[in-house]
């Protein structure tokens, strides 16, 4: 695949720590990678390995309880955590990125029309008077598959699918570079998973945008990814083009997570990785994976470096 150099989105050094009663938790620690214009980055990984937490730190929708936050987020080289919070608000928030959260219900108000919440982005950030907005609004859903008669209906009156296109919807409606998605099909059946990814596919194609798909479902997830980050113990441990990392993942627990998902054709048993994550309040020294790792060596007790294989990075001393 030929390489693309127009970088909307460059994380470097990104940390995210929690707050708790047992200690800081090290949710996010020392993320980088970069995303490219019209590109899909899936991220994979165990829960609780800190994905949810990423797609915080780069929106800086931070809780309370956070204890250190810090690093380097470049969208179209502007370092938005040099921003204050209300510039944030006004330049970047769902102007230039948005966020398809992973409960649409949760995030969608019971009590207002889904129309009128679709339509809410452009009336506060571009100043669109109502009945333009829901003009746009009308417009999007029409491009998202919701029927335009729904646009007066409440939360609790769509199915889950429908749900998640409206949830989709009010994160397109400001022509975005760039839409995170944090598990956007976890709670709907097969065939409305697959439904939705297809809607992305052309969504990404028509509008060019970018996307960061969080996800736990690898092989659903094949289908629209570009890219590949996986995630482990709050570090990103490898990065690669899908139709590489698909076949042949490099880090071992890369190769773990691709082991232990069905295949179709064969008689392959899928595997299964011994042992589970690492505490992020007290991560190990050295490989966090090493405890759990088939290939482990001497050498893993020591913090690994970050191999450039190509277009590809690998966090792991087999390739140092």
């Amino acid at each position: 695949m030929a390489e693309n150099n127009n970088v909307i989105l460059d994380i470097q050094d990104l940390k995210l720590h929690f707050r708790t009663t047992k200690g800081s938790v090290q949710a996010v620690d020392g993320v980088n990678f970069r995303l490219r214009s019209n590109q899909a980055v899936v991220v994979v990984g165990e829960s609780g390995c800190g994905k949810s937490s990423l797609a915080k730190a780069v929106l800086r929708l931070l809780p309370r309880n956070v204890q250190h936050y810090s690093g380097k987020v470049f969208l179209h080289e502007t370092d938005t955590m040099a921003l204050s919070d209300e510039e944030y608000r006004k330049q970047i928030r769902w102007i230039k990125m948005s966020l398809v959260p992973q409960a649409a219900m949760n995030s969608l108000n019971p009590v207002l029309r889904v129309g009128d919440q679709v339509a809410e982005p452009m009336m506060v950030h571009y100043g669109v008077k109502k009945e333009e907005a829901l003009e746009q609004a009308i417009k999007m859903f029409q491009h998202v598959g919701v029927p335009t008669d729904f646009i007066n209906r409440y939360p609790f009156e769509l199915s889950g699918g429908m749900r998640q296109r409206v949830a989709l919807a009010m994160a397109l409606v400001t022509a975005p570079d760039l839409v995170m998605l944090d598990e956007p099909t976890s709670a709907l059946d097969v065939l409305t998973q697959a439904n939705i990814f297809n809607l992305l596919k052309r969504i990404k194609a028509e509008m060019a945008t970018s996307f960061i798909l969080i996800t736990h479902d690898i092989a659903t997830s094949s289908e629209l990814a570009d890219r590949v980050a996986v995630m482990y113990a709050g570090q990103i441990v490898e990065t690669g083009w899908a139709k590489d990392f698909f076949k042949e993942p490099r880090h071992p627990y890369s190769a773990k997570l691709m082991a232990s998902v069905p295949k179709l054709r064969g008689n392959e048993e899928p595997d299964f990785i011994t042992g589970h994550p690492p505490s992020l309040i007290n991560p190990p020294v050295g490989c966090r994976f090493a405890a759990r790792c088939p290939r482990k060596f001497a050498k893993c007790s020591e913090e690994p470096p970050v191999v450039q294989i190509d277009d590809d990075r690998v966090k792991c001393w087999l390739y140092a």
